[in-house]
């Protein structure tokens, strides 16, 4: 059983006072205090990728411990307030179970070393980070002819100004990694396509957390979608594995 880290992001009153396990249903109910768009599906998928272990009873049901209940409402306080993915939650409260004293890591941004010459649009607030056409073409190594060739595609597209974003960046990477190997632009518009589908199934799960008028619900919309996308993206990759029968890296 993991420890429950002190003070940090995992210390709130999420947990019963009484020290005898609960079921998951009440865990459920005393989460939802703080975070009401919580479900025993989430609760669950926590536990899969590791961020608790709650014991198991002889017939196999979940029983949590306060500690469990602390450590659930940080992972999720962590993920709505600073927007950090598992993985690095993970490596957070080990760290303090292990008494090391880490700072809590900082919100994840848009880099702005992706490539030289990039720089952050517009004033008096952060924005993702933009380059120029000349700076995109450097960075996926191509030439101007394959850069008109992927927007008359509709694989990257430039912003109203003429500037890309780091997504746009990433892509022109691929695809023109993808065109070494023979794939050309007309190949990836059914790719591109299954993405867009992808992303609106996401945004139909998020949409309700948007609209709600709790800000940080709001916030936390936000980072369910970009934790939904990473395991869409997995999904994608084991099916394409399974397709082929390869094992990839």
């Amino acid at each position: 059983m993991r420890p429950t880290p002190k003070g940090g992001a995992g210390s709130s009153g999420a947990a019963s006072s009484d020290s005898k396990p609960v079921s998951i249903g009440t865990v459920l109910t005393l989460l939802r205090e703080e975070f009401p768009e919580v479900t025993i599906s989430k609760i669950r998928f926590l536990e899969a990728e590791g961020l608790v272990e709650p014991e198991r009873t002889p017939s196999g049901y979940r029983k949590f411990t306060p500690a469990d209940v602390e450590r659930l409402a940080g992972v999720l306080r962590m993920q709505r307030d600073h927007y950090l993915p598992l993985k690095v939650i993970r490596e957070h409260l080990d760290a303090l179970e292990r008494g090391e004293q880490v700072q809590l890591p900082a919100q994840a941004t848009a880099s702005r070393d992706l490539v030289p010459g990039m720089r952050e649009a517009g004033e008096g607030h952060a924005q993702a980070a933009r380059i120029g056409r000349e700076e995109l073409l450097a960075a996926a190594e191509a030439d101007e002819a394959a850069l008109a060739d992927w927007e008359a595609y509709g694989l990257v597209a430039p912003d109203a100004d003429g500037s890309y974003g780091s997504e746009a960046v990433t892509v022109a990477k691929l695809v023109a990694e993808l065109g070494r190997f023979g794939l050309e632009p007309r190949h990836l518009r059914a790719v591109k396509a299954a993405a867009e589908r992808e992303a609106g199934l996401v945004e139909q799960v998020v949409a309700p957390l948007r609209r709600h008028r709790n800000p940080q619900t709001r916030a936390h919309a936000e980072a369910t979608a970009r934790e939904l996308a990473t395991l869409s993206v997995r999904l994608h990759a084991a099916w394409v594995q399974t397709a082929l029968k390869v094992r990839l890296p």
